[in-house]
């Protein structure tokens, strides 16, 4: 009995049923779904893409004052340059795995890194009295986010063999948090040398890199089956997944007005809909059945949960050593570089650990570091030293990807080949949507706790607002894990004997 591999540069190979899903054996290397010789070369444009796309949210950030500035407009105007930027990822990421059918995966990479490279020289050669100009090419670049993140994590699947997903997706972890990381230092020194467009030349330079690396080395990884379109779930989708993203990201500035109230409720509204649809349907556009597997629902709540506290803490760091702790500006990014660091290695380490002794352990190890450094950081006033803010930090940016590697990549290895672009969609739509509530959750705990307090003067009422925003973070590090006591005890190649 055989079945068709999906094709490398359009060439179907067959393999025989013990190849793929026999036996394996620790002396016997397992083969992966696509036969590549260097799959690291094949992934490269996608980790790049996806280093672009996390990194350019943290570093738009440190670039918000200098665009008040440059193009005259208020903080609210302004914060449509994150707002529009998640609204697009929002709507566009959930459509992945159905456009994966349709469209060969090569093709729709270098269309997706094309977007970046178009929408960061748009955005880099705005006219200084045009924002939306400016606000145009930034949701282009929206666009490749949304479509290069899902596919790096369901590549991965097809491309490496399976007793070493593992490694694989510590190497994806790297490239998902330490962009962020290091986005500050970086936005923050590119600002002081030149000017906030040069964060966009550069953005232009690498998605170049990247597109020149996709179209030598990488392949189409899955076979089209060109399944039916229902125009009732895409409407959905895109009102149900933008709308959401749009009233979350809103409640910051505008609190729970009637308008934002009602964003909201259509758009879970919708997804409500959509959902039901999905599961109903013989060819939905995401397969939700993915959620039925125990193994994979664990794991992608396990991600949602430090994701949020990557982001919530992320958000409040930079704020508390400004105004808290009266670092200056150019100096934040400094601050957090070795935290940066410690994410990267620990990002690869964790990665190949869990090939050999599975994600339970690890995980449960993670989430307690996390757990400590985000202690540490709710202990910190204005008097504590930089050193003191260093060291909680690098804790928990130990803890983070020790838990975020494992947990993702024990949820996406315990999915058949079916469903594997599915879960990769399903877990990065989450990971969306958890984003922009975190960020709207953090930034109303952040104002509560500033306005609760009542000595102490400014930087004392910016400190208690970061630890009301760091008890979230607190919260979500507990709720991960007690749900940790879900995971198995499985490895990578434990998977892979089941597969």
């Amino acid at each position: 009995m055989s079945r068709s591999i999906a094709p490398e540069n359009g060439i179907v190979k067959e393999q025989s049923k013990r190849e793929v899903e026999g036996p394996t054996s620790p002396h016997k290397p397992l083969k992966a779904r696509i036969d590549v010789k260097h799959p690291n070369l094949t992934m490269l444009g996608l980790y790049l893409g996806a280093f672009l796309g996390m990194l350019s949210e943290t570093a738009m950030n440190i670039a918000l004052p200098d665009l008040m500035v440059s193009f005259h407009i208020g903080s609210g105007t302004a914060q449509w340059m994150v707002v529009g930027y998640m609204l697009v990822i929002g709507i566009v990421l959930p459509f992945t795995s159905l456009l994966l059918k349709w469209i060969p995966s090569r093709p729709l990479l270098l269309f997706a890194l094309a977007m970046f490279f178009v929408g960061s020289l748009i955005s880099g050669f705005a006219p200084g009295t045009s924002f939306g100009v400016l606000l145009a090419g930034r949701m282009i670049q929206g666009i490749s986010t949304g479509l290069v993140l899902p596919m790096m994590f369901s590549v991965i699947l097809e491309v490496f063999p399976l007793n070493k997903i593992g490694s694989a997706m510590g190497m994806a972890g790297l490239v998902v948090m330490f962009a962020p990381a290091i986005g500050p230092t970086l936005a923050g020194a590119l600002i002081g040398a030149f000017s906030w467009r040069a964060i966009f030349f550069f953005f232009a330079a690498i998605a170049l890199v990247a597109l020149v690396c996709a179209s030598i080395w990488m392949v189409n990884a899955y076979k089209l089956t060109k399944p039916s379109i229902d125009v009732l779930s895409c409407i959905t989708s895109i009102v149900g997944f933008g709308g959401f993203v749009l009233g979350v990201s809103l409640i910051s500035d505008f609190g729970f007005s009637l308008p934002v109230v009602v964003i909201l409720l259509v758009g879970i509204a919708a997804i409500a809909t959509y959902s039901y649809r999905q599961l109903h349907m013989d060819n939905p556009i995401i397969d939700l059945h993915a959620l039925g597997i125990r193994q994979f629902t664990v794991g992608a709540l396990i991600v949602m949960m430090n994701f949020g506290i990557t982001l919530a803490t992320m958000y409040l760091m930079p704020q508390e050593l400004q105004n808290g702790l009266g670092v200056k500006v150019a100096l934040t990014g400094l601050v957090m570089l070795p935290g940066g660091v410690a994410n990267a290695v620990v990002s690869m380490f964790a990665g190949r650990l869990y090939d050999i002794v599975g994600a339970k352990w690890l995980v449960r190890g993670g989430l307690v570091l996390s757990m400590i450094g985000v202690v540490l950081l709710m202990l910190a006033g204005p008097s504590t030293t930089v050193g003191y803010i260093i060291c909680a930090h690098v804790i928990l940016m130990i803890g983070i990807p020790m838990a975020m590697s494992p947990a993702q990549s024990s949820a996406l290895a315990s999915l058949p080949q079916h469903l594997s672009t599915d879960g990769s969609t399903i877990l990065n739509t989450m990971q969306q949507v958890v984003g922009a509530v975190i960020t709207a959750v953090a930034t109303i705990l952040l104002g509560a706790g500033q306005a609760a307090s009542h000595s102490g003067g400014k930087a004392m009422a910016f400190v208690t607002g970061s630890r009301w925003g760091f008890t979230f973070a607190l919260v979500l590090a507990i709720v991960a894990f007690v749900i940790s006591f879900g995971l198995s005890k499985q490895t990578s190649t434990d998977d892979a004997s089941k597969r």
